[in-house]
C-alpha cells in the first residue's frame, strides 16, 4: 500500500490526540502519542499561531514522518504586535512594527517567502502590514518601502 497522508491546521504547540489528527491515526495504528508529541516539539516556536502540519504513514511498516508547514506572514505580524485581527475597514490603524520586527517576520519566513536579500523580503512584510492595517515605526509601510529602495536604510 501507499503512503497516507493526513493534514490539519492546529496552534503551534498545542496539537492534541483529537480532531484533525487522532481520528485519522487511528485505523492506521500507529502510535498516536509520539506523532502529536513530535507536532508539538517541531510547532513550539510558534505558540499561538495557526501551523499547517502534514502526517505521512507509510501505511504498510507504520513509519511516519511531520511535515511543518510555514505560518502565514499575517499571523506573525499579530503575534509581534500582539493583536488578534488586522484592520477590518480600509485606512484602519490596528497596530505598529518595528523594523527590526518586520526583519524578525521576512528571517522566520526565509524559506517561503520571494526575493532576492533581505530588503525584498521586508518589503514583502511591510505590504501585507499595510494590507492589514499596520504601520511600520509609525510611518505608512509604503514610505518605509520607498526608504529601503532609495537606499535610506541598509538591511543586513
Amino acid at each position: 500500500m501507499a503512503d497516507v497522508t493526513i493534514a490539519g491546521l492546529i496552534e503551534g504547540g498545542k496539537a492534541t490526540g483529537g480532531a484533525p489528527f487522532g481520528p485519522a491515526l487511528g485505523p492506521l495504528g500507529v502510535n498516536i502519542n509520539s506523532i502529536i508529541a513530535e507536532i508539538n516539539q517541531k510547532t513550539k516556536a510558534f505558540e499561538g499561531v495557526k501551523i499547517p502540519v502534514k502526517v505521512i504513514v507509510n501505511s504498510e511498516t507504520k513509519e511516519f514522518r511531520v511535515e511543518i508547514g510555514a505560518p502565514p506572514t499575517s499571523a506573525l505580524i499579530l503575534r509581534e504586535i500582539g493583536v488578534q485581527l488586522g484592520a477590518k475597514a480600509k485606512g484602519e490603524i490596528v497596530g505598529n512594527i518595528t523594523l527590526e520586527q518586520a526583519k524578525k517576520v521576512a528571517a522566520s519566513k526565509d524559506a517561503s517567502i520571494y526575493g532576492k536579500g533581505m530588503e525584498a523580503k521586508v518589503n514583502q512584510v511591510l505590504g501585507t502590514c499595510k494590507s492589514m492595517g499596520v504601520t511600520c515605526d509609525g510611518q505608512d509601510p509604503r514610505a518605509v518601502i520607498a526608504r529601503i529602495k532609495s537606499g535610506e536604510i541598509k538591511l543586513k
